[in-house]
C-alpha cells in the first residue's frame, strides 16, 4: 500500500498521451489566434474599399462636370466654324455645277458629229475587209488542192514500201524458227548421252563400296570376341572381393539405422523446445508491433493535423489574394462601363443637334412595311414561339426603338453613299471632258501631234466621248 502524499509515477503511453492534449490545445489556441486576425483584417479591408469607392464616385463625379463644360465649349466653336466652312464649299461647288453643266451641253452636240464620222468611217472599213476576204478564200482554194495532191502522191508512196517492209520480215521470221528447232533437237541428244553416262559410273562405284564395308565389318567383330574373353579373365578376383564387401555393408546398414532412430528421438525433442521459443518470441513481437503501430498512428495524426492547418492557412490566404483581385477587376470593369455609358450619351446629344424636324416630332417610325408584305414574311417564316424563345425577346423588347433608328441611319447611310459613288463617276466624266476641251484650246508639240478634238469637218469632231450609263437618282 502506498502513501496518500506520494504520487504513481505515469506510464510512457500516458505521458505520450497528454502531450498530444498539450500540441493539441496549443493548435487550438493559435487557430484561433488566426481566425481572429483574419476577420479583424477583412472587415479592415472591407471599410478601406467602401471609403475608395465612395471617395472615387465623388472624384469622377467632379471631374465629369469640368470636362463637360470645357468640351462644350470646344464643340460649340467647331460647330461655328464648321458651318462658315460648309456655306462656302456649297456656293463654289453650285458655280462649279452650273458651268459643268454648260460644258457637258456643248460636248453633247460635238459627240453627235463626232459619232456620225465614226459610223461612216466604220462602213467604208467594212467593205473593204470584204473584198480583202474574198480574195484570201480564193486563195486558199487554190492551196488546198494542191496540198491535196502532194499527200496523195505520197501516201501511195509510203504503202508500198510498207508492204515491201512486211514480206522481207516475214521471210526473216521464218528462218529464224527453223534455226531454233535445228538446235533444240541437237542439244536434247547431248542431255540424253551425258544422262547414260552419269548412270553407269554411279551404279559401279556403289558396287565397290559395299564390297569394302564388309570386309570392316568382319574384322570388328573378330577384335570384339577377344576383347570380351580378356575382361571376364581379368575380373574374376574382383568379383569375389565384391561378394565380402557387400556382407559387410549389409551389417553396417543395420549399425547406422539403430543410430538414425536415436538421432530421430533428439531431432523431435529439439523442434519441439524449437516451436515454444518461437512462439515466445512471436508473442513478444506483437506486442513490440502493437506498440509501434500506436506510435505511427499518435504521429500520422500529429503529421495530418499539421498538414490540415497549413492547408487551411494557404486557402485563406488565396481566398484572401483572389477577393482583392476580384474587387480590383470589378473596379476596372465598372469604371469602363461608365465611360463607355458617358461617351454613348455625349455622341447621343451631339447627334440630336443634327436632327431634322421630322425625326424631332416623329423620333420611331412604326414599320416601312405594307400588310402584305408583312404576311409574306410570316408565311417564309412559320416557326412557332417556344418558352425560351419568348423569354429572350421579351428581355430584347426596349432595344426596338434603337433598333430602329438605326436601321434608319443606316439606309440612309447606304443611300448616300450610293449618291456619292454616282457623283463621283459624273466628276470623272466631266473632268475628262474638260482636259478634252482645255487640250484643243492649248497649243503645243504634244497637243499638234494628237486630233484636235474641237475642229469639225462636215458635221464631225474628233471629240472622243466615253460610253456610259446617265446616273439615277438614288
Amino acid at each position: 500500500m502506498s502513501k496518500k502524499g506520494n504520487k504513481t509515477p505515469l506510464s510512457p503511453e500516458e505521458q505520450l498521451l497528454l502531450f498530444q492534449q498539450k500540441t493539441l490545445a496549443e493548435e487550438e489556441t493559435a487557430k484561433k489566434r488566426e481566425r481572429l486576425l483574419s476577420q479583424f483584417l477583412k472587415d479592415k479591408l472591407a471599410k478601406e474599399e467602401q471609403n475608395s469607392a465612395l471617395n472615387l464616385n465623388k472624384i469622377n463625379t467632379q471631374w465629369r462636370a469640368i470636362l463637360r463644360e470645357v468640351k462644350s465649349r470646344e464643340l460649340h466653336a467647331d460647330i461655328e466654324i464648321l458651318s462658315q466652312t460648309f456655306e462656302r464649299v456649297v456656293d463654289c461647288k453650285d458655280n462649279v455645277i452650273r458651268s459643268l453643266a454648260n460644258d457637258l451641253s456643248e460636248a453633247e452636240e460635238q459627240h453627235t458629229h463626232a459619232l456620225r464620222s465614226h459610223l461612216h468611217n466604220i462602213d467604208q472599213l467594212l467593205a473593204l475587209q470584204r473584198c480583202r476576204l474574198n480574195s484570201l478564200e480564193e486563195n486558199y482554194q487554190m492551196e488546198l488542192e494542191t496540198l491535196t495532191k502532194e499527200f496523195e502522191t505520197e501516201r501511195k508512196t509510203i504503202v508500198d514500201q510498207h508492204e515491201k517492209e512486211i514480206h522481207y520480215l516475214q521471210d526473216l521470221f521464218m528462218a529464224m524458227e527453223q534455226n531454233h528447232i535445228d538446235s533444240e533437237y541437237e542439244s536434247k541428244l547431248e542431255f540424253q548421252s551425258l544422262r547414260d553416262d552419269l548412270k553407269n559410273k554411279t551404279v559401279e562405284e556403289k558396287h565397290f563400296l559395299r564390297l569394302h564395308q564388309e570386309n570392316v565389318v568382319e574384322d570388328l567383330w573378330g577384335r570384339f570376341q577377344d576383347a570380351l574373353k580378356s575382361y571376364t579373365d581379368a575380373t574374376e578376383d574382383r568379383k569375389v572381393a565384391f561378394e565380402t564387401l557387400k556382407a559387410k555393408d549389409e551389417k553396417s546398414s543395420k549399425e547406422i539405422g539403430t543410430q538414425m532412430k536415436k538421432i530421430l528421438r533428439l531431432q523431435d525433442s529439439i523442434l519441439i523446445l524449437k516451436d515454444k521459443i518461437a512462439m515466445h518470441s512471436r508473442e513478444s513481437e506483437e506486442q513490440n508491433q502493437r506498440i509501434r503501430e500506436d506510435k505511427e498512428l499518435a504521429l500520422a495524426q500529429l503529421r495530418k493535423l499539421k498538414t490540415q492547418r497549413t492547408q487551411a492557412r494557404r486557402i485563406a490566404q488565396e481566398g484572401l489574394v483572389k477577393l482583392t483581385l476580384e474587387s480590383d477587376a470589378t473596379l476596372k470593369a465598372l469604371r469602363k462601363t461608365v465611360d463607355k455609358g458617358e461617351r454613348i450619351l455625349t455622341l447621343a446629344e451631339i447627334c440630336r443637334k443634327f436632327e431634322t424636324e421630322e425625326e424631332k416630332v416623329l423620333p420611331f417610325y412604326s414599320s416601312a412595311l405594307t400588310p402584305e408584305e408583312q404576311e409574306e414574311i410570316e408565311k417564309a417564316c412559320p416557326e412557332e414561339l417556344t418558352e425560351e424563345l419568348a423569354k429572350v425577346m421579351a428581355d430584347y423588347t426596349g432595344m426596338e426603338n434603337f433598333w430602329k433608328r438605326y436601321n434608319k441611319v443606316r439606309l440612309e447611310q447606304l443611300s448616300l453613299q450610293h449618291r456619292h459613288s454616282r457623283l463621283a463617276e459624273v466628276n470623272d466624266k466631266l473632268r475628262e471632258t474638260l482636259k478634252q476641251y482645255l487640250n484643243g484650246i492649248s497649243v503645243s508639240e504634244e497637243v499638234l501631234s494628237q486630233p484636235n478634238p474641237l475642229l469639225i469637218v462636215n458635221y464631225q469632231s474628233n471629240l472622243s466621248q466615253p460610253s456610259s450609263t446617265p446616273a439615277a437618282r438614288p
